[in-house]
């Protein structure tokens, strides 16, 4: 096995993502870019998407990470709007384009169409938290955003499977379509139900954080698997133990959660990196494929794809943001500053992404009577034009449109003094503890240590606040940044000394990890991680 492209992709994609974070430009969009034009370069291979390898094993970490990072108590205040989307709006979109191709594609069999339609429905879960999370949308938006794209693969899947079905000649009815759905879906969550609880029992009990995070890795293969395994939605089997895990995250302890997030973040930034330069690698081989249909009238008929999924999203999204408030009195109550800026929004972010590619190059190559599968190398090209459009038109255009449309913003200092009096409740609490503790005389501390105690907490308590405080005109740092900075030097001090000691020879290595990694937890304490 020559795994020397595997590491020109990771190492590759990572340098480009890397690079973005210094340009105006999404991290996505320039990923994109470069696999394309590396598709092109002579030496490149070809990076055909494996759905074996892309659906099990690049999906259910992405979405594992994405789900993660939600708030279950958001959705379940959103799921109304998230479920028709990530539902409602799969399967309207599904008949919609379907039909569009089906008229505009001469030949095309309505079965085929519909199984591009249900391949370009579901907006990607990667680009929409990617591009959410760089332009700081408000937090409803962002949150509607999450939560219809860690479902809707579920539902574009089991769509694809019934019109596939169709279309290979098997043979499949509406109500087929909807027993597999209600299969697919209730067994997801069911099967998400079952795993959640003990998984997080053994996540609480183990107490070595390198088993707790190999556990971590572990846990969205095998809710994947597992659900796949008796016919169901892994998709959905992964958000719904990943939701609860992190929901709960809270009780596990300090060390697996700082171990925990470190690797994930990783994780989800090396795949993030190669699922988009995957799709830009994808162009020579979807070209390459294009056969017989000549590339002026592929061209039109990807125009003509493109525009249908970003109307089709607009008339889905505005009824099913208003109609509902017109029909319930409750809604206008619980969302009475609703306006048509939100929607707006919300239908131009429908990125596609690599799920979509990867259910694409899952088509079979024949039906199944042995003729070749209509149109197939079309529909990948027109499945590869459509993703690379709405993240091109949509991803480079949706921060101007979010200017242009002066939404507001999170307030900072609000959510700072929300911060700082959760902070000093907690604090109040700590010290009413503390004293307990200290007047029982099994707990008898010299006082400078007693006083050390306290001080940490009044240093706790206060660093939000000084947060809220005036800025020196000089530093352009409040009292906080510049303890904090003046913390971080200290420490670096300190280190500089221990690595002198070990290079004189007067401690040894092993002493030397044990001392930087007391500075590094006290450094970890002093630093707050910005945005």
């Amino acid at each position: 096995m020559d795994v020397m492209p595997l590491l020109l992709l990771v190492a590759g994609s990572a340098a480009v993502a890397g690079a973005a974070r210094r340009t105006p430009v999404p991290a996505p969009l320039l990923l994109v870019a470069a696999g394309l034009v590396a598709s092109y370069l002579p030496g490149v291979p070809d990076y055909t998407l494996e759905p074996d390898i892309v659906l099990p094993l690049l999906l259910p970490p992405l979405l594992h990470t994405a789900a993660l990072d939600s708030s279950y108590l958001d959705l379940r205040a959103n799921l109304r709007p998230v479920a028709l989307l990530s539902v409602g709006y799969v399967l309207f979109a599904t008949l919609a384009v379907g039909w569009v191709a089906h008229r505009v594609v001469p030949g095309l069999p309505a079965p085929a169409a519909l199984v591009l339609g249900a391949v370009v429905a579901p907006p990607d879960a990667v680009a929409a938290t990617a591009i959410a999370r760089r332009l700081g949308l408000p937090s409803r938006i962002t949150t509607i955003l999450q939560g219809e794209s860690l479902v809707n693969d579920a539902t574009a899947i089991t769509a694809y499977r019934v019109a596939l079905a169709a279309a290979v000649g098997v043979g499949a009815t509406w109500a087929d379509g909807a027993r597999e759905f209600a299969v697919a879906s209730l067994g997801g969550i069911g099967v998400g139900l079952v795993l959640m609880v003990p998984i997080h029992w053994l996540r609480k009990h183990l107490r070595e954080p390198l088993l707790q995070n190999t556990l971590s890795l572990l846990i969205p293969f095998v809710a994947y698997a597992a659900a796949e395994q008796v016919k169901a939605s892994g998709v959905l089997a992964v958000v719904v133990v990943a939701l609860y895990l992190g929901h709960r995250s809270w009780q596990v302890d300090f060390a697996t959660r700082l171990q925990e997030a470190a690797v994930w973040r990783m994780v989800a930034f090396v795949l993030e990196s190669a699922v988009f330069a995957l799709i830009g690698l994808q162009l020579r081989v979807v070209l390459g494929g294009l056969g017989s249909y000549g590339p002026t009238k592929a061209a039109w008929y990807a125009i003509a794809v493109f525009l249908a999924v970003v109307l089709v999203r607009y008339l889905w999204v505005f009824p099913a943001t208003f109609v509902p408030r017109l029909l319930s009195a409750r809604i206008r109550e619980r969302e009475p500053d609703t306006t048509w800026k939100a929607p707006v929004v919300v239908g131009w972010a429908g990125m596609r992404g690599v799920v979509s590619l990867a259910i694409a190059f899952s088509i079979p190559v024949t039906t199944h009577g042995g003729a070749p599968f209509p149109a197939r190398n079309l529909i990948l090209f027109l499945t590869f034009t459509t993703v690379i459009g709405t993240l091109v038109v949509q991803g480079l255009t949706l921060p101007l449109l979010i200017r242009r449309l002066r939404l507001p913003q999170r307030d900072v200092s609000a959510d700072t003094l929300a911060e700082a009096q959760a902070q000093s409740e907690a604090s109040a609490a700590a010290e009413a503890r503390l004293d307990e503790l200290l007047a029982d005389e099994r707990n008898a501390l010299p006082q400078p240590l007693a006083d050390r105690l306290r001080t940490v907490l009044e240093r706790r308590r206060n660093a939000v606040w000084e947060r809220l405080g005036a800025v020196d005109e000089r530093t352009g740092e409040s009292v906080d940044d510049t303890y904090r900075r003046l913390a971080r030097e200290a420490i670096g001090a300190e280190r500089e000394v221990f690595v002198a000691l070990r290079d004189a020879r007067r401690i040894d290595d092993e002493m030397l990890r044990t001392l930087l990694r007391r500075l590094d937890l006290e450094e970890a304490g002093a630093w707050r991680e910005e945005g």
